[in-house]
């Protein structure tokens, strides 16, 4: 099996390469708005949005800064197929402005935003990630009441396009093939993800602007949710791509993928990264399969038998339709186009395509 990995650098508010109706599933961490860190980005995009910052208009700033954002979602509308999911992973802001603190609830802005354009929102997922500061409070201290409790949470918001399920052929091999094992059903589809860390990106980059600015999600968020609302042969689009998270959670997932980055230099370093996935995409496969044996163990020593066997693996399953799971691998990456110019654009961006060779996974 190959899947194809295409990146294009250029401004996600105009996804002009993409093909209407031609991504199954959406996987993504925008900039927050009223994160200072994202702040120079959002003023490059409309200058109204520093004025409004420094005059103290918080409200001014938070509304202009999700205006830019509209405009990606506005896209990402259009290129899903109906009944294709969006994941959005967005954490909440707070912030002192013309000194009045507040909270800048970014997650119910963007919630707006899809219902606004014929989304059905979907049970959402909390993920914790930890401050790094012992202190569970911001504010006066000891003393009440101006203290404030610290966010260490972010927020999944899923989102169906249109009210219609996708469908399938009748026992779709790329459907049942992509099962997921029933205990990770049940960890998985939890309203709220304990286990799931937050991670620093030990990146080198020449450019400090660069460095400041790679705030990657953990592998595992992206690699679930494609587990989670994607099957093999479909294709998982980033907008804000980053450092590449998703197209690797896509590669050791076995699906096809598509980003727009605006920052060339984080594109030109995925190469470093891509030398690490066949490695990565068999730690994933086999972890995943340790963990449901271990869970075969528990559970066979708690006297709860299992009824059907699994077709690739030797082990037990709960349910008739994990019987068809099989786990791959990635043998090999080529790299298709290493930043040529892309033609059928009008703004001639710059086109990266990988193509991934994946296998089934080896447990030797």
């Amino acid at each position: 099996m190959e899947t194809i990995h295409r990146v294009f650098v250029g401004d996600s508010r105009e996804l002009a390469a993409i093909d209407d109706s031609s991504v199954e599933l959406a996987v993504t961490s925008p900039p927050y708005p009223m994160i200072e860190m994202w702040d120079d980005l959002f003023t490059g995009l409309d200058p109204a949005i520093g004025d409004a910052l420094a005059s103290g208009d918080g409200r001014t700033a938070f509304e202009a800064m999700h205006a830019q954002l509209d405009l990606v979602w506005d896209e990402l509308e259009r290129v899903l197929v109906d009944g294709g999911i969006a994941c959005i992973n967005v954490g909440d802001a707070t912030r002192s402005l013309d000194d009045s603190f507040r909270v800048y609830a970014n997650h119910a802005r963007v919630l707006e935003a899809f219902e606004s354009r014929g989304f059905d929102p979907l049970p959402d997922i909390l993920w914790r990630k930890p401050a790094n500061s012992a202190a569970k409070f911001m504010g006066s201290g000891m003393i009440p009441p101006n203290a404030y409790v610290t966010l260490e949470h972010e927020y999944v918001l899923v989102f169906r396009k249109g009210s219609e399920r996708r469908s399938f052929e009748p026992g779709a091999d790329r459907r049942y093939e992509a099962a997921y094992f029933w205990e990770e059903r049940n960890r998985w589809f939890s309203d709220v993800w304990t286990e799931v860390q937050g991670e620093l990106q030990q990146l080198q980059f020449e450019d400090d602007d660069l460095r400041d600015r790679s705030a990657a999600y953990p592998l595992e968020i992206p690699y679930r949710l494609i587990c989670m609302y994607s099957a093999y042969g479909d294709t998982v689009l980033d907008p804000f791509w980053g450092t590449g998270t998703t197209t690797l959670a896509a590669m050791c997932a076995g699906r096809n993928s598509v980003g727009s980055e605006l920052e060339e230099g984080f594109v030109e370093l995925f190469d470093d990264r891509m030398a690490d996935v066949p490695g990565l995409s068999q730690s994933v496969g086999r972890t995943r399969l340790e963990r449901h044996r271990e869970f075969v163990t528990r559970r066979l020593g708690e006297g709860n038998p299992f009824e059907y066997e699994a077709d690739h693996y030797d082990t037990p399953v709960v349910t008739k339709m994990e019987r068809g799971i099989r786990l791959r691998e990635v043998a090999s990456i080529d790299v298709l186009d290493g930043g040529v110019e892309n033609e059928n654009d009008d703004e001639n961006e710059d086109k990266y395509e990988y193509r991934a060779t994946h296998v089934p996974l080896s447990l030797e």
